[in-house]
């Protein structure tokens, strides 16, 4: 049952607007200041802390272990080198051949519209990503209409980021004014974390740009724990569902938060309540700042094999990693 949106305390943007951005005061919210201490948490500068409140309010006081909160809160840790761990482990660079556009794949680019997020994830494999100089702004957005005007073979365009969902949704429906007079158009893919940590973001406005929209719209949503999903922003997501062609999520798989069969069975069957089906389980893109989230190899293999024993088809997502250079995402191997 659907039932009629929560008001929320103010405008999505006004929240937007009270992140926490401190970890001493993240921590003195959870009543943890007692388990972290100043060698161990660090205000890293290049990638500082991006919480909200509503995401907060989702984390279990007094529990330095929470899911959530270890996928938010900056620690020294992130400051150690690893091997292999590179600040552009996808070779993107090669791949930007105007500001603000990423053609990797046949058939699809993705463009980045804003470099902000409401959150940062400290396993993001864009944190180091060169948004400045890649902020197209609407000035250039003549340059990306040429690149895809000029070029049949695209057929989707994908809006990443930074999450597309920060702009505001007079610029949205801007943008997708303009695109859907490319012909060759057929598909918009919206890849957001916004309505998770943000559920006022699940507005009547956003519902009004969709379904004014031309293009059928698929919406990429980023949960990679059940504690994430609450009940408000389960009522959101069914409300959503109602106006995109699809709605997939994607997780990420991260040492000590999802790592184990009972939590992503749980999520999948959290998200078919939402009315979302599982599209990807990624496994942990090698970027530097973020190997303490790897999980072992032979660990992924047994617990995605356990997921698919417990759970029905439809309800496994697909196991892949995302390699330099591939032309597509490439499926792990399970033999």
């Amino acid at each position: 049952m659907i039932f009629p949106l929560q008001k929320s305390n103010g405008d999505w943007q006004t929240e937007l607007a009270n992140l926490i951005t401190d970890p001493k005061k993240l921590l003195q919210e959870l009543n943890l200041t007692s388990f972290f201490n100043a060698s161990e948490v660090a205000q890293i500068e290049a990638f500082p802390l991006r919480v909200t409140q509503d995401f907060l309010a989702r984390m279990q006081k007094g529990n330095p272990r929470d899911p959530l909160l270890l996928q938010v809160l900056p620690q020294l840790i992130e400051q150690k080198k690893v091997a292999g761990f590179d600040e552009d482990p996808l070779q993107e660079k090669q791949f930007n051949p105007v500001p603000g556009l990423l053609h990797k794949y046949h058939g699809r680019v993705l463009i980045t519209l804003t470099g902000s997020c409401a959150i940062h994830c400290r396993y993001c494999f864009r944190r180091h990503f060169p948004y400045q100089e890649n902020n197209p702004g609407k000035s250039g957005w003549k340059k990306l209409w040429e690149y895809i005007s000029n070029d049949p073979s695209i057929h989707e365009v994908i809006l990443s980021g930074g999450d597309p969902l920060l702009l505001n949704d007079k610029v949205l429906q801007q943008f997708t004014t303009q695109l859907s007079m490319i012909k060759h158009i057929t598909r918009l893919r919206i890849h957001t974390r916004l309505p998770i940590v943000l559920p006022s973001r699940i507005d009547n406005a956003l519902f009004s740009w969709i379904e004014a929209t031309n293009i059928p719209i698929v919406m990429v949503v980023h949960v990679n724990h059940p504690n994430e999903i609450s009940h408000d922003l389960q009522n959101r997501l069914l409300t959503l569902k109602k106006r995109c062609h699809y709605l997939l999520n994607q997780s990420v798989l991260l040492k000590d938060i999802n790592d184990n069969v009972e939590t992503l069975v749980t999520l999948s069957e959290k998200l078919f309540v939402c009315g979302i089906s599982p599209y990807y389980l990624h496994v942990l893109d090698k970027v530097a700042g973020a190997a303490h989230f790897a999980v072992d190899e032979d660990e992924i293999v047994k617990l995605y094999h356990a997921l698919a024993m417990r759970l029905p088809g439809f309800l496994v997502p697909k196991l892949v990693r995302e390699e330099a250079g591939k032309g597509a995402k490439t499926l792990v191997k399970l033999f």
